[in-house]
């Protein structure tokens, strides 16, 4: 193209070009990119600091970063000359790199657009575990890194049986455990499945042979369930290592999740869980007297301000759904608790003020209109209908009201004798 058409264009024939430049940066992986200090400084306050201070750096043509690759840093280049990125430049290799880098050098509308990138491409479809596994590397956790909230929340709806050994390291499922540890978060995983994925992890950092041997000890909860497996009293390989990589996860496994059977027979007997935990989550058996509890982390018991008609209104926190004064039809909402994989899932539905008529159902999670009536949808199904075949994977408790209709969900309550 023509030069004097285009402003980025005729900006990007100067990114990491020597011709053009005056500073050499030089980055951890030691390779050597150019820039104009001028450029670099107007947009960015931390350059300006840097390559304007008034001592060395002010006189010398290269500057050194030793915590930023070179992969990041090219981005940064990109950014900084021409105020856009292509999508195309970003990949699962220096996404996360470029993410820590532009929060190091504080261009957070930069931040803004790997994040939205990511969300909205493959990168998360296809990458998410990787790139987890990368920002636990790079940067702190923190309640307020957008990047690490989005790709835990993609690896979460993700089953763990589903993800490779060596797509997620120790770290990136450390960071994924404590983030949805006891918190509302969508999650797919059955809480034995955590710790049988956390326990061969573990081991497969250990050695070849620890790695065989948890496998072959811990099966999935499907072949517990589903056939007679008896657990196998074969030694452990390396059994205080693993123990000892198992240390920073097991913290974030909620051991009261699993059934009291299968704690015995195949958790307690490999001895890499403390055993105070263990006898801790006996207690909790014993005062509850009951193994009718549910074993998915991050159910919500609550109506879902997304998922609703647009003449219905919560309120109490979510637990309660009412319609406007204003309603003559039907409309429905939605729970967040999602009921997905095989297991029994209890709730209640209080009718606090009726209506008309009452429809308490469950829906499916996609093709459902929250502006009508569960009733008259092949999406959805209530009770009192006469087909209830071929339900779909994913479901979602549902009811539809109409005026003075007041409908609270909580957990199922049991009474006991």
């Amino acid at each position: 193209m023509t030069r004097g058409y285009s402003l980025e264009q005729d900006l990007r024939l100067l990114i990491n070009n020597p011709k053009y430049s005056d500073i050499e940066i030089l980055c951890e992986d030691e390779k050597k990119l150019y820039g104009c200090r001028a450029i670099l400084a107007a947009r960015s306050e931390v350059f300006d600091r840097l390559l304007y201070n008034g001592m060395k750096e002010t006189y010398e043509n290269q500057i050194s970063f030793p915590k930023i690759k070179s992969t990041g840093m090219e981005i940064i280049l990109e950014y900084t000359y021409t105020g856009s990125v292509k999508e195309e430049s970003l990949t699962k290799d220096n996404t996360v790199e470029a993410f820590y880098a532009a929060d190091y050098f504080q261009l957070s509308d930069l931040q803004d657009f790997i994040t939205k990138t990511v969300k909205n491409t493959n990168l998360s479809k296809k990458y998410s575990p990787e790139l987890l596994t990368k920002v636990s590397e790079k940067m702190p956790s923190t309640e307020d890194n957008i990047l690490l909230n989005l790709l835990v929340e993609a690896v979460a709806i993700i089953p763990l049986n589903n993800i490779e050994f060596g797509r997620l390291s120790i770290a990136g499922l450390k960071y994924l455990l404590s983030i949805t540890h006891e918190k509302k978060i969508s999650f797919a995983t059955r809480e034995y499945e955590v710790f049988r994925y956390s326990a061969i992890l573990a081991a497969k950092q250990v050695s070849n042979d620890a790695y065989e041997s948890l496998m072959q000890r811990l099966p999935t909860l499907d072949q517990i369930e589903n056939t007679i497996i008896k657990a196998e009293n074969k030694f452990i390989t390396d059994r205080q290592k693993v123990a000892k990589e198992m240390e920073p996860l097991a913290k974030y496994i909620d051991f009261k999740l699993i059934k009291g059977q299968v704690l015995v027979n195949f958790i307690e007997p490999l001895e890499i869980i403390p055993v105070e935990m263990i006898l801790g989550v006996y207690r909790n058996i014993a005062l509850l007297n009951s193994m009718n509890f549910n074993d998915i982390r991050g159910i919500d018991y609550i109506w879902d301000e997304t998922a609703c008609g647009s003449q219905l209104i919560i309120e109490d926190n979510g637990k309660i759904v009412r319609p406007t004064d204003h309603l003559i039809v039907y409309q429905s909402v939605r729970s967040k608790m999602l009921l997905e994989n095989k297991g029994i899932f209890e709730w209640d539905v209080i009718i606090e003020k009726g209506c008309n008529y009452a429809f308490v159902g469950v829906c499916a999670s996609e093709n459902f209109n929250y502006e009508s009536c569960a009733r008259d949808q092949s999406t959805g199904w209530v009770l009192g209908s006469s087909e209830w075949n071929n339900l779909p994977s994913k479901l979602y408790p549902v009811v539809s009201i109409c005026h003075l209709g007041r409908f609270r969900i909580q957990p199922h309550q049991k009474n006991y004798v």
